[in-house]
């Protein structure tokens, strides 16, 4: 079990994790919050009803992290021409869907990340030196989305835009600063993949 994911009988998987694969985690979902930031209710009124119809956000995100994870909804297929008037038309989709539909992404992205805290802080307070880490099928599909949306975050950091990239990512010399990020993101990669395997049928 250490350093992967393996199945529960009944459903849900469990992994060995040290303290310092938990402070790791946990740090790096706390930043995920912060980037994406609080949610409609944080910032609320005091009209129950204006979160319900809160429109969202109707250009894409300046920072590049925030565009991997709420990217446009529609674009030309790489490489096809696009005329200006096609270009504008897709802009136009992207921003009225974005507008419907961010408000609701954003929260299910802090739900997971909070999801991953909430488990750690369990285990953290049960003791020192590590523990198993177990958790239900919904628990699982919740640290699948957020394992994926830090590798995202972490991929744009280090501007990892394909399988060619990855591969370069294997021979950094230690001495690169971006040695341990790379580290984190071929980690959580594994965990991510050994999560996936115990949720098969």
């Amino acid at each position: 079990m250490p350093g992967h994911f393996e199945p529960l009988p009944g459903g849900g998987a469990a992994v060995a994790l040290d303290d310092v694969e938990i402070s790791i985690i946990r740090s790096l979902a706390v930043q995920l919050l912060e980037l994406i930031g609080p949610g409609p209710a944080e910032n609320a009124s005091d009209d129950p009803l204006a979160e319900l119809f809160a429109d969202g956000p109707s250009e894409p995100p300046s920072d590049p992290v925030l565009r991997r994870l709420f990217p446009d909804a529609y674009d030309d297929p790489e490489g096809a021409p696009a005329s200006a008037e096609r270009t504008e038309e897709l802009r136009a989709y992207s921003s009225e869907f974005r507008r419907y539909t961010e408000n609701d992404l954003r929260a299910g992205k802090r739900d997971n990340a909070l999801a991953v805290i909430r488990s750690l802080d369990r285990l953290s307070a049960a003791g020192e030196g590590g523990a198993v880490l177990k958790l239900t099928p919904d628990d699982s599909r919740r640290w699948l989305s957020a394992l994926n949306d830090l590798r995202l975050a972490i991929g744009s950091r280090l501007e990892i835009t394909d399988e060619d990239d990855t591969d370069l990512l294997y021979r950094l010399p230690d001495e690169d600063p971006r040695k341990p990020m790379v580290m984190a993101y071929l980690w959580l990669g594994g965990l991510q993949e050994t999560l996936v395997g115990t949720l098969m049928p």
